[in-house]
């Protein structure tokens, strides 16, 4: 069974870190487009970064550039979001998804999605 488990999520203040993990149980992470999505209350999920099979590629949205950083770790079967200079905008579940093309980091390319983690930026 195919499954993905994102974790690391929590509560930060503005302005602090946080660094998201996506770990994959029953396949091989490097095969596979991984993108992370956000969601916030009452809003639609949107996406907020993706990385190629090769990790040569990477997507931004525009609202996180230049704060968050998207890895790949392949020996641990991992992918990571590093997430800087957090904003009470940034709070939302956030998942990880795997796709098997690298495209537009839009959900309907995606079709393996993790449980969520939440994130939530407040003072």
């Amino acid at each position: 069974q195919l499954q993905l488990v994102e974790s690391g999520g929590g509560l930060v203040q503005p302005g602090g870190s946080l660094k998201l993990s996506c770990a994959a149980s029953g396949f091989t992470l490097n095969r596979y487009t991984i993108g992370w999505f956000r969601q916030a209350p009452g809003k639609e999920r949107e996406g907020v970064s993706c990385i190629s099979s090769s990790g040569g590629s990477h997507y931004y949205a525009d609202s996180v550039k230049g704060r968050f950083t998207i890895s790949r770790d392949s020996a641990k079967n991992t992918v990571y979001l590093q997430m800087n200079s957090l904003k009470p905008e940034d709070t939302a579940v956030y998942y990880c998804a795997a796709s098997t093309i690298w495209g537009l980091c839009v959900i309907p390319e995606y079709s393996v999605w993790g449980q969520g983690t939440q994130v939530t930026v407040s003072s």
